[in-house]
């Protein structure tokens, strides 16, 4: 299979099984609730060492959102309910109640539910106060510049994390600009997230390790300096392998995200240098999500 000339090889990207939520986060003003967002996410690329992976799904208009005041929702990703609400009270909590003007709502509702406003109200040292609406209990905590809002819970729900495709280009800023080009389609959709550094990693990492304490470690067969001392998948005309990584709260978007993404990839690519796109996995052995490149783009070429 080829798109615009480049190959798309046949095998499949593996993902796993992850479990994620939802909030918005409002402010006085957008930026103020950009400030807060990317200092939210900030540290959230991988489970890996990170404990959550987290992004900004989208921005958002004063009419979408429960206080009426412009925000940013933001998607986090961890392997287990207790790991993401530890994760989701710290970071609201250091990054979000500490940002001026500032309010915090859920923004998925599901049966099952984590600790948000329920774990942060006691920084108000026993001023805060609580307000049921309907079902839904928040909390107003006293602060510098009057009450940070908060609500008392979350709902969160399966998701699937690590969808994936590898870039292969001639240089290092074809491969780039191409990647660039597949994030900007990527974040026009709902429910995902690409959770790296501007949504691409260059340190793809294969599953175990010759050092006991690494559970990950280099994806040597991707890394065009050890071509001659492994066994290589770098074609001998290109210089850099760049991955897009994908979490999404449904195996759909994760797939859909993908088939964009690739699209915008060939689209740019012949003019990038971009040979072959592939995906990473470990046999099957790491999660139970397989998304063959083939049957993904078989409605795009």
């Amino acid at each position: 299979m080829q798109i615009n000339g480049i190959e798309i090889e046949d095998t499949f990207a593996e993902a796993f099984d992850m479990t994620g939520t939802r909030i918005i986060i409002t402010a006085s003003e957008p930026d103020w609730a950009q400030r807060a967002a990317e200092a939210m996410t900030g540290f959230a690329t991988s489970v890996i060492g990170c404990g959550v992976e987290a992004g900004i799904e989208r921005f958002l208009d004063s009419d979408q959102t429960p206080d009426g005041r412009p925000g940013v929702a933001i998607l986090l990703f961890s392997m287990s309910g207790s790991e993401l609400e530890k994760q989701l009270v710290r970071r609201v909590g250091q990054c979000v109640l500490t940002c001026p003007s500032t309010s915090v709502f859920a923004g998925l509702d599901s049966e099952k539910r984590i600790a948000m406003g329920s774990r942060l109200r006691y920084f108000g040292d026993g001023h805060q106060i609580s307000k049921k609406i309907g079902r839904e209990r928040y909390w107003r905590i006293p602060v510098m510049d009057g009450e940070f809002v908060c609500q008392d819970t979350v709902g969160r729900q399966a998701a699937v994390g690590g969808g994936n495709f590898l870039v292969l280009a001639e240089t290092i800023h074809g491969a780039l600009h191409a990647c660039d080009s597949a994030v900007r389609a990527i974040k026009r959709l709902r429910d995902c997230i690409t959770p790296f550094p501007g949504g691409v990693a260059r340190s793809g990492s294969k599953v175990g390790s010759k050092y006991k304490m690494l559970g990950a470690s280099t994806n040597d067969a991707f890394c065009p300096t050890l071509r001659e001392q492994t066994k290589s998948y770098v074609l001998d005309q290109t210089s850099a392998a760049l991955e897009l990584v994908i979490d999404g709260l449904n195996p759909e978007i994760v797939g859909h995200a993908m088939r964009v993404g690739i699209q915008a990839a060939c689209e740019v690519g012949p003019a990038c240098g971009v040979k072959k796109i592939t995906g990473g996995n470990y046999g099957g052995k790491l999660g139970k999500h397989h998304f063959h490149l083939h049957e993904l783009m078989s409605t795009s070429v």
